[in-house]
């Protein structure tokens, strides 16, 4: 019998043939033509058994997948997932516990886990996945993708410089440095290499700059190549709120971008909140589902996504979901919109560091300019600013917090900042 093709019918993409059997592919498989941009929730910083996580890649990506994540870029450190690679049983089980392959069968199956080696004995093995090869078991058509990343670790004056690049083509080698300072420099200009040679959007971002008190305002105001920066990470170990001595990462956000703004009139310092996730085991630790972006882009692909990062059109979260974020350059008035949830009632900061007055007044850096406890809350800038942004608090706690009495919140971008 042949199948009816007739005009009447829609379009006809396709027409697969097996074993007798007609399918026939419509326009229903086809994108929208021209989709709204909407949000997408991610993680861009993800560790796993290929380097120092204690989980397979592709469970990992399944966790994000199943809690309605849409993207995460795996950044194991210094090295992509890719090749053939085996891990001992033993280390595996070390970092985890003596379950972990046990699950791993039950979630992907017998066939797909691949061993080698007699169970119990030293030589006994599970080969790693590289994401080329699990990619297409966990994505979804603009529901879920990964993205091949690395976080280059680097050191310099015995202190941790961590820079993540998302969306990379190959694995690059730390680039070193005599300071702090120049190690950034080197590293952000190898990505950029990176980036224009493979003809790719690459996003780099530093990582936790307090951890181990590594990087200072001064020093990332002056790499103005680096444009990210993590003003949340949910690993436990980074001192995300400082300490006597030490400023915490969000007041380092608004020292770097009084720099910016005044003695090298660059652009500002935006922020992304990640999980840095290690263990997936329920372990003490740097836990998945801690810290995200939300990016509002028309298309769920690395290019798309980086791209409305690069614009700003981003906010960072720890719980708390904003259904909407504008800036009117016109009337330089910032507004969000914020979904509520029973129970919970949110406080809005905004944040500002004010421009000076004359030759003896300093900018007056991070200043609360307004707080509002309004779903709808809105700034209108005055003029002295260097630029506005915002944080929302809940009175609703983390739901696994990194630090003590941490509750829920969401970071904007600066703005206002453009002499347009």
């Amino acid at each position: 019998m042949q199948p009816n093709l007739s005009s009447d019918r829609p379009c006809v993409l396709a027409i697969l043939l097996f074993a007798g059997c007609v399918t026939i592919l419509t326009p229903s498989s086809t994108e929208a033509a021209d989709p709204e941009a909407r949000w997408w929730k991610g993680n861009l910083h993800t560790h796993s058994l290929w380097s120092d996580g204690d989980q397979f890649p592709e469970m990992i990506a399944d966790w994000y997948r199943e809690r309605d994540y849409n993207f995460v870029a795996l950044t194991d450190h210094n090295v992509l997932s890719e090749g053939i690679r085996w891990m001992p049983y033993s280390a595996i089980v070390k970092r985890s516990d003596d379950g972990i392959l046990d699950r791993y069968r039950a979630r992907f199956g017998n066939s797909w886990v691949e061993t080698r080696g007699e169970p119990g004995s030293p030589e006994f093995a599970i080969r790693l996945k590289p994401l080329d090869e699990f990619r297409n078991l966990v994505e979804e058509r603009n529901q879920f993708i990964m993205i091949p990343a690395e976080e280059i670790s680097d050191r310099s004056e015995g202190k941790p410089v961590h820079i993540n690049a998302t969306n990379v083509a190959e694995a690059l080698k730390p680039a070193g440095g005599a300071t702090v300072r120049e190690t950034m420099q080197n590293n952000l200009r190898a990505i950029l290499e990176h980036e224009k040679s493979h003809g790719r959007e690459v996003l780099p971002h530093l990582n936790h700059p307090n951890f181990g008190y590594a990087v200072t305002a001064q020093d990332l105001a002056a790499v103005v190549s680096e444009r990210f920066f993590e003003v949340y990470n949910g690993h436990p170990g980074v001192n995300q709120l400082g300490d006597a001595t030490h400023p915490s990462v969000e007041s380092i956000w608004d020292t770097v971008n009084a720099i910016r703004r005044t003695a090298l009139n660059v652009p500002p310092l935006m922020g992304i909140a990640t999980d840095d996730s290690h263990e997936y085991h329920g372990k003490a630790g740097s836990r998945p589902g801690r810290g995200w972006v939300m990016v509002r882009s028309q298309y769920l692909t690395p290019e798309h996504l980086i791209r409305a990062m690069k614009r700003g059109d981003f906010y960072a979260s720890s719980g708390v979901t904003l259904n909407d974020v504008q800036f009117d350059a016109k009337t330089k008035e910032l507004t969000l919109e914020i979904a509520s949830e029973d129970n919970v009632t949110y406080q809005t900061e905004f944040i500002a560091t004010l421009k000076s007055d004359g030759d003896s007044d300093k900018e007056r850096v991070g200043q609360r300019v307004l707080s509002s406890n309004s779903l709808s809350p809105s700034y209108r800038m005055k003029g002295n600013e260097l630029y506005v942004r915002a944080v929302v608090t809940s009175t609703k706690p983390h739901q696994d917090p990194s630090f003590e009495n941490q509750f829920q919140q969401a970071w904007t971008q600066p703005v206002g900042w453009k002499n347009d």
